[in-house]
């Protein structure tokens, strides 16, 4: 069963109600009449109506008076209501527009336009009321959806918490062992020992560089997320700071193959960094190559300098990445290629962080064409600063 549009017709004249009655009722309208301004305000206290057909000119409160009432009413502010006048002129009609009437019929009316402006404005509230219900039930699902989001970010922020968590507690409770263990193989090596031991040793020795390598990482990326951007940064010279890194890092390694071979240093290059960082950075990266390289040609340390960026590149002649191992290559505790992963996933994971702390960029690649991969560390040159191309 269809629901019968409701309509309320306000005249004072008994013969106009009459006739619009008729008129409508015959079109299958429900309908309810006042024959003042009084009465139609309190009937529409116990009434709902979708259109309202309201006369201007009538004893007490007129028509525009009515209309203003109904038109401050939270509860029936949005009744279209249909003005019927003898008064044509155009101050009356921008009067009642004023009072917030949504159109208006003159007296006498012709049928035909009566219903059909009466249909126009019914469509009209049905559409707003749809509309408003769509609004309605869009707000409920953003809310719902908000709540989602906002769980779902509470339940990342402790998953990743407790990632940092676990990072802090593993390192803090090999650093202890590890160190009694490097301090017990440092004994061993004072005292002699059979081949077969010395053999037994070297990769005692191995295990536990990498050890103490991974709780090193695993305390930097810890202390990274903990500091997130609050570390000062200061201009620094990069010749100095790649320079002292690579001595450092040659004196230190256990490879007698190892070259690195620096490549367009300039001495006016420098960024906002903070040294001890950056060098950390370099340094973890070094170490990848070294790990993963093949050596048969020296590791490549270039830097670059551009007015927008100054790029610090290290490249190897190792295995390269897989594609999968590249696309989860910053993630901790990703899956990733062993052949040339196996150390490398927390050491660039922390090398990104210490670069977003930096507003840089860390860009991982294999060589085209060539055996090997390519890292490159980006950062924002400082302004007005001279810099040199390369």
């Amino acid at each position: 069963m269809i629901d019968k549009k409701k309509i309320l017709i306000v005249d004072d004249i008994p013969k106009n109600i009459q006739i619009l009655g008729n008129l409508l009722s015959g079109i299958n309208f429900q309908i309810a009449y006042a024959q003042s301004g009084e009465q139609a305000l309190e009937v529409i206290k116990h009434q709902d109506f979708d259109l309202i057909l309201l006369d201007i000119m009538m004893p007490g409160i007129n028509g525009f008076e009515v209309c203003k009432k109904l038109k401050n009413n939270k509860k029936t502010k949005e009744i279209p209501i249909i003005f019927l006048t003898a008064k044509a002129d155009m101050e009356s009609i921008i009067k009642g527009f004023e009072a917030g009437g949504q159109d208006y019929i003159t007296k006498p009316f012709n049928s035909a336009e009566l219903i059909a402006r009466v249909n126009t404005h019914l469509l009209i509230r049905e559409q707003k009321q749809t509309l408003t219900e769509l609004n309605q039930n869009l707000e409920s699902k953003v809310k719902e959806r908000t709540r989602q989001l906002e769980e779902a970010y509470k339940r990342l922020n402790n998953l990743e918490k407790a990632k940092t968590d676990f990072l802090a507690i593993i390192s803090h409770e090999l650093r202890t062992p590890v160190n009694g263990l490097i301090g017990l193989t440092s004994l061993f090596e004072q005292t002699d020992l059979t081949s077969e031991q010395k053999e037994y040793l070297e990769y005692l020795n191995e295990v536990s560089d990498r050890l103490k390598r991974f709780s090193e990482i695993a305390l930097l990326i810890t202390q990274l997320k903990v500091k997130k951007n609050k570390t000062d940064l200061l201009p620094t010279a990069v010749k100095y700071m790649v320079e002292s890194v690579v001595e450092d890092f040659e004196e230190k390694s256990k490879n007698e193959k190892l070259k690195i071979e620096l490549h367009n240093v300039s001495d006016n290059v420098m960024i906002k960094a903070a040294s001890d960082l950056i060098s950390q950075a370099i340094n973890l990266i070094l170490s990848n190559c070294e790990k993963f390289g093949k050596h048969e040609s020296p590791i490549e340390l270039t830097v670059k300098a551009s007015e927008e960026n100054v790029k610090i590149s290290c490249i190897d002649d190792g295995p390269g990445f897989k594609k999968d191992a590249l696309d989860s290559i910053f993630e901790l505790f990703a899956n990733g290629d062993l052949s040339h992963y196996e150390g490398a996933g927390l050491s660039l994971a922390a090398v990104k962080l210490i670069m977003e702390m930096h507003e840089g960029d860390l860009k991982v690649e294999n060589r085209k064409n060539k055996n090997g991969a390519c890292v490159t560390m980006i950062f924002p040159r400082i302004k007005n600063i001279k810099i040199q191309d390369h």
